[in-house]
Protein backbone atom coordinates (compact mmCIF):
# COMPACT_ATOMS: atom_id res chain seq x y z
CA UNK A 1 0.00 0.00 0.00
CA UNK A 2 2.41 3.22 -1.14
CA UNK A 3 1.83 6.38 0.41
CA UNK A 4 0.34 6.78 3.92
CA UNK A 5 -3.77 5.04 3.87
CA UNK A 6 -6.76 7.38 4.99
CA UNK A 7 -9.24 5.05 4.26
CA UNK A 8 -7.56 1.45 4.57
CA UNK A 9 -6.67 2.33 7.59
CA UNK A 10 -8.07 -1.22 9.32
CA UNK A 11 -6.85 -4.70 8.78
CA UNK A 12 -9.65 -6.40 6.27
CA UNK A 13 -11.23 -9.54 8.47
CA UNK A 14 -14.39 -11.53 8.39
CA UNK A 15 -15.68 -9.34 10.74
CA UNK A 16 -14.82 -5.71 9.44
CA UNK A 17 -17.80 -5.08 7.43
CA UNK A 18 -19.87 -4.99 11.28
CA UNK A 19 -20.98 -2.48 13.14
CA UNK A 20 -19.01 -3.94 16.39
CA UNK A 21 -15.91 -3.78 14.76
CA UNK A 22 -16.34 -0.42 13.51
CA UNK A 23 -16.73 0.96 16.72
CA UNK A 24 -14.48 -1.04 17.90
CA UNK A 25 -11.93 1.33 15.91
CA UNK A 26 -13.72 4.52 17.11
CA UNK A 27 -16.46 4.35 14.16
CA UNK A 28 -19.52 7.10 14.89
CA UNK A 29 -17.41 9.08 16.85
CA UNK A 30 -16.71 12.22 14.60
CA UNK A 31 -20.59 11.59 14.33
CA UNK A 32 -21.38 12.21 17.70
CA UNK A 33 -19.68 15.25 17.63
CA UNK A 34 -21.10 16.60 14.90
CA UNK A 35 -24.36 16.23 15.86
CA UNK A 36 -23.62 17.57 18.97
CA UNK A 37 -23.46 21.22 17.69
CA UNK A 38 -20.96 21.59 14.89
CA UNK A 39 -21.99 24.53 12.75
CA UNK A 40 -23.09 23.43 9.05
CA UNK A 41 -20.87 25.57 7.64
CA UNK A 42 -17.89 24.56 9.46
CA UNK A 43 -17.79 21.07 8.00
CA UNK A 44 -18.31 22.33 4.46
CA UNK A 45 -15.68 24.81 5.12
CA UNK A 46 -13.32 22.35 6.14
CA UNK A 47 -14.03 19.90 3.57
CA UNK A 48 -13.29 22.82 1.28
CA UNK A 49 -9.81 23.73 2.37
CA UNK A 50 -8.94 20.50 2.92
CA UNK A 51 -8.82 20.26 -0.63
CA UNK A 52 -11.21 17.06 -1.36
CA UNK A 53 -12.03 16.15 -5.32
CA UNK A 54 -14.55 14.23 -6.55
CA UNK A 55 -12.80 10.45 -7.13
CA UNK A 56 -15.67 9.00 -9.54
CA UNK A 57 -13.56 10.94 -12.67
CA UNK A 58 -14.16 14.24 -12.67
CA UNK A 59 -12.45 15.37 -9.74
CA UNK A 60 -14.70 18.70 -9.14
CA UNK A 61 -13.90 20.04 -5.49
CA UNK A 62 -16.30 18.37 -3.26
CA UNK A 63 -16.94 21.13 -1.15
CA UNK A 64 -17.43 23.25 -3.77
CA UNK A 65 -20.20 21.66 -5.06
CA UNK A 66 -21.73 21.19 -1.65
CA UNK A 67 -21.07 25.42 -0.67
CA UNK A 68 -24.13 25.30 -3.59
CA UNK A 69 -26.85 24.43 -1.44
CA UNK A 70 -28.90 27.25 0.04
CA UNK A 71 -29.76 25.74 3.84
CA UNK A 72 -32.41 28.68 3.86
CA UNK A 73 -34.07 28.12 0.50
CA UNK A 74 -36.99 25.77 2.22
CA UNK A 75 -36.42 23.16 0.19
CA UNK A 76 -36.10 19.32 0.47
CA UNK A 77 -32.40 18.50 -0.04
CA UNK A 78 -31.00 15.22 -1.07
CA UNK A 79 -27.86 13.18 -1.11
CA UNK A 80 -26.78 10.04 -3.40
CA UNK A 81 -23.94 8.00 -3.10
CA UNK A 82 -22.97 6.86 -6.98
CA UNK A 83 -21.97 3.13 -6.11
CA UNK A 84 -23.06 2.08 -9.46
CA UNK A 85 -18.87 1.28 -10.70
CA UNK A 86 -19.51 0.33 -13.79
CA UNK A 87 -16.12 1.39 -15.44
CA UNK A 88 -14.27 -1.64 -17.00
CA UNK A 89 -11.17 -1.88 -14.98
CA UNK A 90 -12.38 0.14 -11.81
CA UNK A 91 -13.52 -2.25 -8.40
CA UNK A 92 -12.26 0.35 -5.27
CA UNK A 93 -15.66 1.31 -4.40
CA UNK A 94 -16.92 -2.13 -4.31
CA UNK A 95 -14.16 -2.70 -1.54
CA UNK A 96 -15.23 -0.44 0.43
CA UNK A 97 -18.60 -1.04 0.11
CA UNK A 98 -17.93 -4.61 1.14
CA UNK A 99 -15.49 -3.99 3.71
CA UNK A 100 -16.60 -0.46 5.14
CA UNK A 101 -19.65 -0.01 4.39
CA UNK A 102 -20.03 1.80 7.84
CA UNK A 103 -17.62 4.49 6.67
CA UNK A 104 -19.75 5.30 4.10
CA UNK A 105 -22.27 5.98 5.89
CA UNK A 106 -21.25 7.49 8.73
CA UNK A 107 -20.23 10.17 6.38
CA UNK A 108 -23.33 10.00 4.14
CA UNK A 109 -24.67 10.89 7.82
CA UNK A 110 -21.92 13.62 8.36
CA UNK A 111 -22.63 15.55 5.21
CA UNK A 112 -26.48 14.92 5.42
CA UNK A 113 -26.26 16.95 8.39
CA UNK A 114 -24.17 19.67 6.76
CA UNK A 115 -26.89 20.21 3.97
CA UNK A 116 -30.11 19.91 5.59
CA UNK A 117 -30.52 16.46 4.01
CA UNK A 118 -33.49 14.16 5.20
CA UNK A 119 -33.41 11.26 2.64
CA UNK A 120 -30.18 10.22 1.24
CA UNK A 121 -29.89 7.56 -0.92
CA UNK A 122 -26.85 4.62 -1.90
CA UNK A 123 -27.07 4.25 -5.69
CA UNK A 124 -25.76 0.13 -6.41
CA UNK A 125 -25.02 -1.63 -9.24
CA UNK A 126 -27.57 -4.21 -9.92
CA UNK A 127 -24.44 -6.96 -10.34
CA UNK A 128 -23.30 -6.16 -7.45
CA UNK A 129 -24.33 -9.14 -5.13
CA UNK A 130 -21.83 -9.10 -1.64
CA UNK A 131 -21.28 -5.24 -1.74
CA UNK A 132 -25.29 -4.92 -1.55
CA UNK A 133 -25.74 -7.56 0.73
CA UNK A 134 -22.84 -5.60 2.64
CA UNK A 135 -24.47 -2.35 2.71
CA UNK A 136 -27.69 -3.57 3.13
CA UNK A 137 -26.88 -5.45 6.48
CA UNK A 138 -24.85 -2.11 7.71
CA UNK A 139 -27.55 0.01 7.45
CA UNK A 140 -29.89 -2.07 9.33
CA UNK A 141 -27.59 -2.09 11.47
CA UNK A 142 -27.15 1.68 12.06
CA UNK A 143 -30.92 1.73 12.14
CA UNK A 144 -30.97 -0.59 15.24
CA UNK A 145 -28.22 1.34 16.91
CA UNK A 146 -30.25 4.55 16.39
CA UNK A 147 -27.57 5.64 13.97
CA UNK A 148 -30.07 6.42 11.43
CA UNK A 149 -33.60 7.48 11.56
CA UNK A 150 -35.76 9.72 13.31
CA UNK A 151 -33.69 10.75 16.56
CA UNK A 152 -30.09 10.19 15.61
CA UNK A 153 -27.86 9.58 18.79
CA UNK A 154 -30.69 11.43 20.51
CA UNK A 155 -30.70 14.55 18.81
CA UNK A 156 -33.04 16.26 16.68
CA UNK A 157 -31.14 15.10 13.67
CA UNK A 158 -32.93 12.45 11.82
CA UNK A 159 -31.57 10.81 8.11
CA UNK A 160 -33.52 7.92 6.52
CA UNK A 161 -30.73 5.88 4.21
CA UNK A 162 -32.09 3.95 1.46
CA UNK A 163 -30.30 1.26 -0.75
CA UNK A 164 -31.29 1.37 -4.49
CA UNK A 165 -30.29 -0.92 -7.09
CA UNK A 166 -29.89 -0.44 -10.31
CA UNK A 167 -30.34 -2.65 -13.60
CA UNK A 168 -27.00 -2.50 -14.69
CA UNK A 169 -27.27 0.49 -17.23
CA UNK A 170 -23.08 2.26 -17.75
CA UNK A 171 -24.60 5.66 -18.36
CA UNK A 172 -26.57 5.15 -14.59
CA UNK A 173 -23.06 6.11 -13.65
CA UNK A 174 -23.39 9.38 -14.98
CA UNK A 175 -24.89 12.10 -12.02
CA UNK A 176 -28.14 12.65 -13.80
CA UNK A 177 -28.83 9.74 -15.73
CA UNK A 178 -28.69 8.29 -11.70
CA UNK A 179 -30.90 10.55 -10.89
CA UNK A 180 -33.25 9.72 -13.37
CA UNK A 181 -33.59 5.89 -13.25
CA UNK A 182 -33.56 6.36 -9.21
CA UNK A 183 -37.09 8.50 -10.17
CA UNK A 184 -38.47 5.31 -11.77
CA UNK A 185 -37.92 6.53 -15.25
CA UNK A 186 -35.40 5.36 -18.18
CA UNK A 187 -32.18 6.20 -17.49
CA UNK A 188 -31.44 9.02 -19.37
CA UNK A 189 -29.12 11.54 -18.90
CA UNK A 190 -30.24 15.26 -18.55
CA UNK A 191 -29.43 18.21 -19.94
CA UNK A 192 -27.58 20.81 -17.80
CA UNK A 193 -28.16 23.62 -16.72
CA UNK A 194 -30.00 23.66 -14.28
CA UNK A 195 -27.23 21.87 -12.46
CA UNK A 196 -28.09 18.68 -10.11
CA UNK A 197 -27.54 21.02 -6.95
CA UNK A 198 -30.19 23.26 -8.32
CA UNK A 199 -32.61 21.12 -9.57
CA UNK A 200 -32.22 17.36 -9.44
CA UNK A 201 -33.94 14.36 -7.76
CA UNK A 202 -37.55 15.60 -7.95
CA UNK A 203 -36.29 18.64 -9.18
CA UNK A 204 -34.93 19.79 -5.67
CA UNK A 205 -31.36 20.49 -4.54
CA UNK A 206 -29.16 17.12 -4.70
CA UNK A 207 -25.46 16.08 -3.91
CA UNK A 208 -24.45 13.52 -5.89
CA UNK A 209 -20.58 12.18 -4.81
CA UNK A 210 -19.08 8.96 -5.49
CA UNK A 211 -18.65 6.33 -2.75
CA UNK A 212 -14.87 7.01 -1.74
CA UNK A 213 -15.44 10.60 -1.80
CA UNK A 214 -17.72 10.81 0.60
CA UNK A 215 -15.83 8.11 2.46
CA UNK A 216 -13.21 10.48 3.14
CA UNK A 217 -15.56 13.22 4.74
CA UNK A 218 -15.10 10.93 8.20
CA UNK A 219 -11.54 11.18 8.54
CA UNK A 220 -10.79 15.07 7.20
CA UNK A 221 -14.08 16.04 9.38
CA UNK A 222 -12.19 14.13 12.33
CA UNK A 223 -8.40 15.58 11.89
CA UNK A 224 -8.99 18.56 9.94
CA UNK A 225 -8.39 20.23 6.72
CA UNK A 226 -4.20 20.54 7.53
CA UNK A 227 -4.40 16.61 8.05
CA UNK A 228 -5.92 16.00 5.03
CA UNK A 229 -3.39 18.53 3.05
CA UNK A 230 -0.71 16.88 4.88
CA UNK A 231 -1.17 13.95 2.09
CA UNK A 232 -0.39 14.11 -1.58
CA UNK A 233 0.44 17.62 -3.49
CA UNK A 234 -0.25 21.26 -2.84
CA UNK A 235 -2.72 20.89 -5.84
CA UNK A 236 -3.57 17.29 -5.59
CA UNK A 237 -4.05 16.43 -1.59
CA UNK A 238 -4.88 13.61 -0.39
CA UNK A 239 -5.04 9.69 -2.33
CA UNK A 240 -6.82 7.50 -4.21
CA UNK A 241 -7.92 4.24 -4.36
CA UNK A 242 -6.22 2.59 -7.45
CA UNK A 243 -7.99 -0.71 -8.43
CA UNK A 244 -5.38 -2.44 -10.73
CA UNK A 245 -5.88 -5.41 -13.02
CA UNK A 246 -5.04 -6.99 -16.55
CA UNK A 247 -1.30 -8.07 -17.00
CA UNK A 248 -0.18 -7.10 -13.56
CA UNK A 249 1.28 -9.55 -11.17
CA UNK A 250 -0.49 -8.18 -7.98
CA UNK A 251 -3.83 -7.07 -9.13
CA UNK A 252 -6.23 -5.46 -6.39
CA UNK A 253 -6.63 -2.31 -4.59
CA UNK A 254 -4.27 0.12 -3.58
CA UNK A 255 -4.36 2.71 -1.57
CA UNK A 256 -2.09 5.66 -3.63
CA UNK A 257 -0.80 9.21 -2.23
CA UNK A 258 -1.01 11.84 -4.86
CA UNK A 259 2.55 12.24 -6.31
CA UNK A 260 3.53 9.35 -5.78
CA UNK A 261 5.46 8.25 -9.16
CA UNK A 262 3.87 5.74 -11.23
CA UNK A 263 6.90 3.72 -12.48
CA UNK A 264 7.28 2.54 -8.36
CA UNK A 265 3.72 1.94 -8.28
CA UNK A 266 3.57 -0.73 -10.88
CA UNK A 267 7.03 -2.18 -10.88
CA UNK A 268 8.02 -2.75 -6.73
CA UNK A 269 3.89 -2.12 -5.08
CA UNK A 270 2.48 -4.45 -7.96
CA UNK A 271 5.68 -6.28 -9.11
CA UNK A 272 5.82 -5.12 -12.69
CA UNK A 273 4.14 -7.14 -15.25
CA UNK A 274 3.37 -11.17 -15.66
CA UNK A 275 5.96 -13.64 -16.64
CA UNK A 276 8.28 -10.89 -16.60
CA UNK A 277 7.23 -8.91 -19.60
CA UNK A 278 7.29 -5.51 -20.18
CA UNK A 279 4.91 -3.44 -19.88
CA UNK A 280 3.34 -1.89 -23.17
CA UNK A 281 0.76 0.81 -22.10
CA UNK A 282 -1.23 1.68 -19.76
CA UNK A 283 -4.92 2.60 -19.10
CA UNK A 284 -4.35 4.77 -15.82
CA UNK A 285 -8.43 5.56 -14.95
CA UNK A 286 -10.80 3.45 -15.99
CA UNK A 287 -11.37 2.89 -20.26
CA UNK A 288 -12.46 6.24 -20.88
CA UNK A 289 -8.52 7.78 -20.03
CA UNK A 290 -6.39 7.74 -22.79
CA UNK A 291 -3.79 5.08 -22.66
CA UNK A 292 -0.35 6.11 -22.00
CA UNK A 293 2.68 3.85 -23.49
CA UNK A 294 5.05 2.43 -20.71
CA UNK A 295 7.69 4.97 -21.50
CA UNK A 296 5.50 7.65 -21.18
CA UNK A 297 4.41 6.02 -17.16
CA UNK A 298 8.58 6.24 -16.74
CA UNK A 299 7.95 9.93 -15.85
CA UNK A 300 4.25 10.65 -14.12
CA UNK A 301 3.61 10.65 -10.86
CA UNK A 302 0.26 9.83 -9.80
CA UNK A 303 -1.88 12.95 -9.77
CA UNK A 304 -3.95 14.67 -12.05
CA UNK A 305 -1.67 17.41 -12.64
CA UNK A 306 0.68 15.14 -14.03
CA UNK A 307 -1.26 12.60 -15.87
CA UNK A 308 -3.08 15.47 -17.46
CA UNK A 309 -0.04 16.68 -18.73
CA UNK A 310 0.87 13.73 -20.13
CA UNK A 311 -2.26 13.61 -22.08
CA UNK A 312 -4.46 11.25 -19.67
CA UNK A 313 -6.08 11.34 -16.34
CA UNK A 314 -6.76 9.14 -12.88
CA UNK A 315 -10.55 9.21 -13.95
CA UNK A 316 -11.92 6.69 -11.92
CA UNK A 317 -9.16 5.18 -10.46
CA UNK A 318 -9.55 1.80 -12.72
CA UNK A 319 -6.08 0.87 -13.85
CA UNK A 320 -5.69 -1.32 -16.76
CA UNK A 321 -2.07 -2.71 -17.28
CA UNK A 322 -1.21 -4.11 -21.25
CA UNK A 323 1.63 -6.31 -21.10
CA UNK A 324 3.80 -6.36 -24.47
CA UNK A 325 2.37 -8.99 -26.91
CA UNK A 326 -1.16 -7.75 -26.63
CA UNK A 327 -2.76 -6.75 -29.80
CA UNK A 328 -4.20 -3.14 -29.46
CA UNK A 329 -6.60 -3.56 -32.63
CA UNK A 330 -8.22 -6.19 -30.79
CA UNK A 331 -7.87 -4.53 -27.90
CA UNK A 332 -9.83 -1.78 -29.42
CA UNK A 333 -12.69 -4.29 -30.50
CA UNK A 334 -13.37 -5.27 -27.45
CA UNK A 335 -13.61 -1.35 -25.78
CA UNK A 336 -16.14 -0.28 -28.98
CA UNK A 337 -18.33 -2.93 -28.59
CA UNK A 338 -18.54 -2.10 -24.77
CA UNK A 339 -19.36 2.10 -25.89
CA UNK A 340 -21.73 0.31 -28.58
CA UNK A 341 -23.51 -2.32 -26.34
CA UNK A 342 -23.84 0.45 -23.76
CA UNK A 343 -24.99 3.65 -25.48
CA UNK A 344 -28.49 4.51 -24.08
CA UNK A 345 -29.45 5.74 -27.59
CA UNK A 346 -30.91 9.28 -26.42
CA UNK A 347 -28.36 11.19 -28.74
CA UNK A 348 -27.62 10.53 -32.02
CA UNK A 349 -24.43 11.43 -32.09
CA UNK A 350 -23.64 8.76 -29.94
CA UNK A 351 -26.30 6.12 -30.53
CA UNK A 352 -24.61 6.11 -34.50
CA UNK A 353 -21.41 7.18 -33.60
CA UNK A 354 -20.60 4.52 -31.19
CA UNK A 355 -22.17 1.60 -33.67
CA UNK A 356 -20.03 2.95 -37.06
CA UNK A 357 -17.20 2.94 -35.04
CA UNK A 358 -17.82 -0.87 -34.11
CA UNK A 359 -18.75 -1.76 -37.36
CA UNK A 360 -15.49 -0.60 -38.46
CA UNK A 361 -13.01 -2.07 -35.86
CA UNK A 362 -14.84 -5.54 -36.77
CA UNK A 363 -13.99 -5.24 -40.39
CA UNK A 364 -10.96 -4.40 -40.10
CA UNK A 365 -10.36 -7.28 -37.96
CA UNK A 366 -12.26 -9.57 -40.52
CA UNK A 367 -9.82 -8.48 -42.81
CA UNK A 368 -12.27 -6.21 -44.98
CA UNK A 369 -10.78 -2.78 -43.19
CA UNK A 370 -8.82 -0.03 -45.71
CA UNK A 371 -6.50 2.13 -44.07
CA UNK A 372 -8.92 5.38 -44.90
CA UNK A 373 -11.16 3.89 -42.08
CA UNK A 374 -8.52 4.52 -39.09
CA UNK A 375 -8.64 8.57 -40.44
CA UNK A 376 -13.19 7.79 -40.43
CA UNK A 377 -13.11 6.74 -36.96
CA UNK A 378 -11.20 9.92 -35.80
CA UNK A 379 -13.52 12.09 -37.80
CA UNK A 380 -16.34 9.89 -36.13
CA UNK A 381 -14.32 10.56 -32.31
CA UNK A 382 -14.32 14.30 -33.55
CA UNK A 383 -17.78 15.12 -34.46
CA UNK A 384 -18.72 13.15 -30.83
CA UNK A 385 -17.09 15.15 -28.91
CA UNK A 386 -18.86 17.44 -26.91
CA UNK A 387 -22.18 16.89 -29.03
CA UNK A 388 -23.56 14.73 -26.74
CA UNK A 389 -25.51 14.93 -23.30
CA UNK A 390 -23.05 12.94 -21.43
CA UNK A 391 -19.76 12.19 -21.85
CA UNK A 392 -20.28 8.63 -22.85
CA UNK A 393 -19.63 9.30 -26.92
CA UNK A 394 -16.94 11.63 -25.82
CA UNK A 395 -15.04 8.55 -23.88
CA UNK A 396 -15.32 6.07 -26.70
CA UNK A 397 -13.32 9.18 -29.06
CA UNK A 398 -10.72 9.08 -26.29
CA UNK A 399 -10.01 5.59 -26.03
CA UNK A 400 -9.93 5.33 -30.02
CA UNK A 401 -7.78 8.41 -30.55
CA UNK A 402 -5.76 7.66 -27.60
CA UNK A 403 -5.03 3.83 -29.22
CA UNK A 404 -4.43 5.12 -32.65
CA UNK A 405 -2.50 8.06 -32.17
CA UNK A 406 0.31 5.07 -30.27
CA UNK A 407 -0.50 2.17 -31.91
CA UNK A 408 -1.76 2.87 -35.71
CA UNK A 409 1.07 0.97 -37.04
CA UNK A 410 -0.32 -1.95 -35.49
CA UNK A 411 -3.84 -1.21 -37.35
CA UNK A 412 -2.01 -0.43 -41.12
CA UNK A 413 -0.48 -4.10 -40.23
CA UNK A 414 -3.59 -5.54 -39.71
CA UNK A 415 -5.32 -4.19 -42.40
CA UNK A 416 -2.35 -4.94 -45.22
CA UNK A 417 -2.26 -8.12 -44.14
CA UNK A 418 -5.39 -9.59 -42.29
CA UNK A 419 -3.66 -10.36 -39.17
CA UNK A 420 -2.23 -9.17 -36.34
CA UNK A 421 1.31 -8.14 -35.83
CA UNK A 422 1.58 -9.43 -32.64
CA UNK A 423 2.64 -13.10 -32.01
CA UNK A 424 0.83 -15.03 -29.20
CA UNK A 425 -1.65 -11.80 -28.67
CA UNK A 426 -2.50 -11.66 -24.68
CA UNK A 427 -6.09 -11.92 -23.29
CA UNK A 428 -6.63 -8.65 -21.12
CA UNK A 429 -8.70 -10.53 -19.02
CA UNK A 430 -6.87 -13.70 -18.74
CA UNK A 431 -4.93 -12.82 -15.31
CA UNK A 432 -7.50 -10.43 -13.07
Amino acid sequence: MPGKPLIMTFPVTATSHTLADYRARGGYATLARVVAGMPQEEIVKTVTTAGLLGHGGAAFSAGRKWSVINLRDGQPHFLCANADEGEPGTFKDRWILEHAPHLLIESMLIVSYALEVRHAFVYIRGEFDLPYRRLAGAIDEAYDAGLLGEGVLGTGFALDLVAYRGAGSYVCGEASGLLSSLEGKRGYPRNRPPRLTVQGLYKRPTVVNNVETLANVTGIVANGADWYRSFGTAKCPGTQLVSISGHIAKPGVYEVEYGYPLAKFLYEDCGGMVGGRKLKALIPGGISTKVLTGAECESVTYDHQSLGAAGSSCGSGGMVAIAEGTCMVRLLQVLLRFYHHESCGQCTPCRDGTGWMHRIIDRIVAGNGRLDDLDRLLEISRRNDGTTICGMGDAAGYATVGILAKFRDEFEYWIEHGRSRCDGALEIAAHA
